[in-house]
């Protein structure tokens, strides 16, 4: 059935992905924006800010369901930031109505020693539901696809180093997903009563330590494997830096995810193929997608930039 939908972070990574596919298959579209007037994405553009709590009413009024994609990796106070803004969202949907949150958080064992930024995921999951909607949660570990940061800081690392200094955390083990398969169960978690209030755990087929996923990256988009030196001592905050060197990433972001490093993020419970069961891309072919995403993306803007 056709749903009118709100989608956070709209013109973000996962969000502008999303709202194609929410409009292909045949649900309204309202994609929340702080920029509406610059908005080119699909769907209909509504203003909205999750800092501003008073901007949210608007955006969430008459929607059946909303997607909650946002986060502040970008700043120091990140937890303090999404913690006000899970509230405030949760707060504005049970007064507008809204009867389903989807949000996508972070894979990792709540048994575990959690980083800032997964402790923050887990809490945000929490503080969406806790005026009454129901959230369905999808935790993910890297989504590999154009523009996601944590796919840039492997694609950027692969493509600027000829060789690699590596500290301990590369041993550590994820479970990377294709953007097309991370937005196809976005989408297919709308509907389903059975997926109502309900946490998945959302993966690929190949489970890697991040330095194998450079490697075969490497191998992908330069046909070479990629010489590693293993450094025990490279600290997370040394590793923030040198990544914010070697890449486009700010510091802060940098910072923010190389603790999230340490943590294993692997899939433990696949109730998600009983709900959405689909066909997965392998590691390999999603990086394949994404270089073929960058090339799309790298020849629009010099039509653009020609045009201009």
């Amino acid at each position: 059935m056709p749903l009118t939908v709100t989608v956070t972070g709209a013109s973000g990574f996962v969000g502008s992905h999303l709202c194609s596919a929410l409009v292909d298959a045949g649900h309204t579209v309202r994609a929340m924006t702080r920029h509406p007037d610059d908005y080119e994405g699909a769907g209909d553009p509504v203003h909205g800010d999750v800092s501003d709590a008073a901007s949210l009413r608007g955006a969430l009024e008459g929607a059946d369901a909303a997607y909650y994609l946002v986060h502040s990796l970008d700043r120091e106070d990140f937890e303090d930031a999404d913690a006000r803004a899970a509230k405030d969202f949760s707060q504005a949907a049970a007064a507008a109505g809204v009867r389903r949150i989807v949000y996508l958080g972070g894979l990792g064992r709540d048994n575990q020693d959690l980083s800032a930024h997964l402790r923050s995921r887990r809490e945000v999951e929490h503080l969406l539901g806790q005026d009454g909607v129901p959230v369905t949660v999808l935790r993910a570990a890297i989504v590999v696809g154009h523009g996601g940061i944590s796919w840039e800081i492997t694609r950027q690392l692969v493509d600027h180093l000829p060789a690699m200094v590596v500290p301990h955390w590369t041993t550590t083990r994820t479970q990377p997903i294709a953007l097309q398969d991370a937005v196809a169960y976005l989408v297919g978690v709308l509907e389903p009563a059975e997926a109502e209030g309900r946490v998945f755990e959302i993966g690929g087929p190949d489970v890697l330590t991040y330095a194998q996923m450079m490697q075969r990256a490497s191998i992908v988009i330069k046909h070479r494997p990629l010489p590693m030196l293993a450094v025990p001592l490279l600290t997370p905050r040394l590793s923030s830096y040198w990544l914010s060197f070697v890449t486009d990433v700010d510091l802060e972001t940098a910072r923010n995810l190389i603790d999230s490093m340490s943590n294993e993020v692997v899939v433990t419970d696949d109730a998600i193929k009983a709900v959405v069961p689909r066909r997965l891309l392998g590691y390999d072919d999603a990086v394949r997608e994404a270089m073929a995403e960058r090339e799309r993306a790298l020849a629009h803007s010099a039509t653009d930039a020609a045009a201009g």
